[in-house]
């Protein structure tokens, strides 16, 4: 169970890992995670399913490695298995209300509305995308959303491939151009969700977000995901991950963001 059957280079430190999960891929739905341990001694790490196959049994995984646990993880080959993994957790996306959606992904973000876009393509809807990242070789499965979307549309911070700027940017050009926008759903760092949900304020356009947070048992019993709606106190593992972006204390969640962020750099050093 949970071998790694194979592994691709996505981007410098990003890595995508097949994975076989036959319990997993039969129940998961777009917008769950899963919470894995790499060894017996592992801390438990969430991961968006950015794919699944029910008739292989696979699920796709995206890791960036930016922590201990990662690194771990990057060190894993083909042939090697993930000690355990629970899922799927969280709520599945329901977008199939809208007409118009606008799915946007920052950075390894795109993971997540990948799935998303799949299935709005199987069901015969539609869904433009706006894809953003620092450089253009930091872009990931342009060619697939692509295939699934009516429209891609690309920003890099540097110009290297599309738009020069941010998501944002792009965004405020299409709702400028008077484009039909019912509902965006964004997914990436946090302060690229908090600005689009900003920038979608004003025009009352429902804007969903995906909060990310440090999660252990997946339960809401820990604690370590919680963060504020609306003035209410929730818990992205089981309450999300995904909200409504106008309601988020952004301000709070990116203060949480930070609080392991000395513990976790003493622990690269360590390992």
């Amino acid at each position: 169970m949970n071998k790694i059957l194979a592994i691709k280079e996505m981007a410098p430190n990003v890595k995508e890992y097949l994975i076989e999960s036959k319990e997993i891929s039969k129940h998961c739905l777009p917008g769950q995670f899963i919470i894995l341990r790499v060894d017996e001694d592992g801390e438990r790490v969430p991961f968006t399913i950015c794919d699944y196959d029910r008739e292989a049994g696979t699920i796709t995984l995206l890791v960036q490695e930016v922590g201990y646990s990662t690194h771990k993880m990057g060190l894993l080959k083909v042939g090697d298995s993930i000690h355990d993994m629970v899922g799927p957790l969280g709520n599945p996306t329901d977008l199939d209300e809208y007409d118009n959606v606008l799915l946007v992904g920052g950075g390894i973000g795109t993971a997540v509305i990948y799935p998303q876009s799949k299935l709005r393509k199987s069901k015969g809807l539609k869904c433009d995308a706006i894809l953003g990242a620092r450089t253009e070789n930091l872009l990931f499965s342009v060619d697939e959303f692509k295939k699934n979307c009516e429209n891609v549309y690309i920003a890099t911070d540097d110009g290297s491939l599309g738009t020069k700027g941010f998501v944002t940017t792009v965004l405020q050009q299409l709702i400028d151009e008077g484009k039909k926008i019912d509902c965006v759903l964004v997914v990436g760092p946090m302060i690229m969700m908090k600005n689009v949900a900003e920038l979608t304020r004003p025009y009352g356009i429902p804007t969903i977000v995906s909060m990310n947070c440090i999660m252990v048992d997946g339960t809401g019993m820990c604690g370590g995901c919680r963060l504020t709606v609306d003035g209410k106190i929730k818990y992205a593992c089981v309450d999300g991950p995904e909200f409504d972006g106008h309601k988020v204390d952004f301000a709070g969640a990116m203060n949480r963001s930070r609080f392991y962020k000395e513990h976790e750099d003493k622990c690269r050093l360590r390992g």
